[in-house]
């Protein structure tokens, strides 16, 4: 039987110690991602800046993809905690269900469309250099075909957490990780009897740890046989009510369109930067995965803050969340600060982690020092979302979150057009970034005062 302490009761007991427990394992499980991917980039960054830049842009329909998932993890996850804080264990397990049903879905139907149409998709941007289009198509159509099991997992994680066991993910996570640090580089640059696989090698090891981590998880679900636990209640081949599916969607469909939007908007900004050569799209998807250091983290917190937000709020205790947001609040902008400093200060010595060129070692130390000065604030963005969509208030960080993050564009266009060229476009995103906190941060006090 599991760990019972695996579990935790987020209506009671000292909010920091409660919060701090459940964030902990998450905010590990987001290190482990960012583990993930900067493994892939150091290795493949071996094989050179257009490998890196084709992996780049076939990462970015992976992103793409995070946005039609969130749908079925985000409604299932604060609906199933909220049930959770009202000790609805039945109606929790039901929740699951149609979280998961829609995941599957979800996760063929995209998988299907980017193998299908992998040709148009990539077309958009403008990859002039034959190497750079071909990694890029290998790279999309192992990881985006075979999407169904980081689905899986993505919302696995999502609802593990509701129910206040952030723990078996972070154990899920961390073998996968071991699996994918010992296959990329015997898969990408061929050691002993493994092929040379190259940008193949890193996509097949990337899928292989997705599958194991999937499994992790599958076996731990099984083992919990208290009436706590939510998914002994899932009823995978039964059918869900219609109301399940409709509570889901009307806290999923706005986060989902955030995401895919931000991504939107992304895959446009790469494209202006796709203009400044390789090395330029290298920097932006290597750059996004050195902040992730931060932006992970912040992600992680705001997950077990949406998970405490929504238990308590289903519970009735404003005063917990009020307190569990300052706490959380005084943390991540503490930890974004320091990120900051990384970047602003140490800029060369990072990029020289992941690049071989002197050409595009400059390129990313310039986008380390202009993004440096927003983690604080992105951090704040990011858990306030957490928080916000705890209290069943998505649509209205959708709204925000996408008005901001569309100004990057006409931004960019504008700031790289009046004589700073590429780092016009790093400073659109930073100032947005900027802004966004602010305004998410002063949008969750006025709410906090009608709970």
């Amino acid at each position: 039987m599991i760990d019972k302490t695996k579990t935790l009761d987020l209506t009671s007991g000292p909010i920091f110690s409660t919060l701090s427990r459940l964030a902990l394992p998450i905010m590990a499980s987001s290190f482990l991602g960012t583990a993930y991917n900067i493994t892939d980039m150091a290795w493949i960054g071996m094989l050179g800046s257009k490998a890196v830049a084709g992996v780049g842009v076939g990462g970015m329909f992976l992103w793409l993809s995070q946005g039609l998932v969130t749908l079925a993890r985000m409604g299932g996850q604060v609906n199933a905690a909220q049930c959770c804080g009202r000790h609805q264990t039945k109606e929790a397990g039901l929740y699951a269900s149609a979280a998961l049903k829609l995941t599957v879905l979800f996760g063929l139907l995209f998988g299907g469309v980017c193998v299908i149409f992998i040709h148009p998709l990539l077309s958009f941007f403008h990859l002039n250099d034959a190497q750079t289009y071909e990694a890029a198509r290998i790279y999309m159509v192992i990881t985006c075909g075979l999407i169904l099991f980081s689905y899986l997992n993505y919302t696995l994680t999502g609802l593990y957490t509701a129910q206040g066991d952030s723990k078996t993910p972070f154990k899920a996570n961390l073998v996968g990780l071991v699996l994918n640090m010992i296959l990329d580089p015997l898969l990408i640059l061929g050691v002993g009897p493994f092929p040379r696989m190259e940008v193949s090698g890193a996509a097949i090891a990337t899928v292989s740890a997705q599958i194991l981590v999937f499994l992790v998880l599958l076996f731990e679900m099984n083992r919990d046989r208290t009436g706590h636990n939510i998914f002994q209640n899932i009823a995978l081949l039964s059918r869900v009510p219609a109301t399940y599916y409709r509570s889901i969607a009307k806290i999923g469909i706005p986060s989902a369109l955030q995401g895919s939007v931000y991504c939107m908007i992304s895959m446009v900004l790469t494209r202006m930067v796709s203009a400044f050569g390789p090395g330029a799209i290298a920097t932006q998807r290597v750059g996004g995965q050195i902040e992730s250091l931060c932006w992970n983290t912040a992600d992680g917190f705001a997950a077990a803050l949406n998970a405490f937000t929504a238990q308590n709020f289903g519970a009735g205790k404003a005063e917990r969340i009020r307190k569990g947001y300052v706490i959380s609040f005084r943390i991540l902008a503490l930890w974004g600060a320091f990120i900051s400093a990384l970047f602003i200060l140490l800029p060369e010595p990072i990029s020289r982690l992941f690049f071989y060129e002197p050409e595009v070692i400059e390129i990313a130390a310039g986008y380390l020092i202009i993004i440096g000065f927003s983690e604080a604030f992105m951090s704040v963005e990011l858990m306030t979302i957490g928080a916000l969509s705890g209290l069943g208030r998505t649509t209205l960080c959708s709204v925000i979150s996408i008005t901001l993050t569309a100004s990057r564009i006409p931004l960019a266009l504008l700031l790289s057009q009046i004589g700073l060229g590429l780092s016009g476009i790093w400073w659109a995103l930073t100032l947005s970034s900027i802004i966004k906190g602010i305004i998410f941060y002063l949008t969750f006090q006025k709410i906090q005062q009608k709970l």
